[in-house]
C-alpha cells in the first residue's frame, strides 16, 4: 500500500458551528463537493472534512459514543516563523477556541502551541526549523 492519506474526516457535534470556525473564522475555502451533511475543504494534497459525529458513527457501523477529552490523536499545521504561530493562536483564540498549550519554545528546538475547535479536536501550530516548508507550505522530509 503506498503510504497516504487523502481525506481526514472530524465527527462534529454542530456542522454548521464548525463550518463557520473553519470557513469563515480561519478563512478556509469550502468545496462545491460539500453538502447539507458534510463539508469538504482542500489543505494542500489532503481534503478535510467536517461530518455530523452521530451519522458518522452511524456510517461506520458502530454505536455513538461522546468522546473523552484527550482521544490521542492530534492534528498539527507547520507555519514558517514562530510570529505566524503567535498570530494564528490569537486568531483562533478570538473564534472562541480553547487554548490548551500558549505558544512557546519547546524541548525539541521549535515553537508550538495548542488549541481545540468547538469540538474539542486538538490542533498543534508549529514553528520547525528542522522540517522545512516547500513554497506550497508543506513539509519536506529528506529521503
Amino acid at each position: 500500500m503506498y503510504p497516504r492519506i487523502n481525506l481526514i474526516t472530524l465527527g462534529v457535534s454542530d456542522l454548521h458551528r464548525s463550518i463557520d470556525f473553519y470557513e469563515k473564522g480561519l478563512g478556509w475555502k469550502r468545496s462545491e463537493e460539500s453538502n447539507d451533511s458534510v463539508a469538504f475543504f482542500q489543505i494542500g494534497a489532503v481534503v478535510f472534512g467536517l461530518f455530523g459525529e452521530e451519522d458518522l458513527a452511524k456510517d461506520i457501523g458502530i454505536p455513538f459514543q461522546k468522546r473523552q477529552e484527550f482521544s490521542g490523536i492530534t492534528l498539527a499545521q507547520n507555519l514558517a516563523s514562530e510570529p505566524e504561530v503567535d498570530s494564528v493562536i490569537e486568531k483562533v483564540r478570538t473564534l472562541g477556541a480553547k487554548i490548551l498549550k500558549e505558544p512557546q519554545k519547546v524541548f525539541w528546538g521549535g515553537y508550538s502551541a495548542y488549541f481545540q475547535d468547538p469540538d474539542g479536536h486538538i490542533f498543534e501550530l508549529a514553528y520547525n526549523p528542522f522540517f522545512p516548508l516547500n513554497q506550497k507550505g508543506e513539509i519536506v522530509l529528506s529521503k
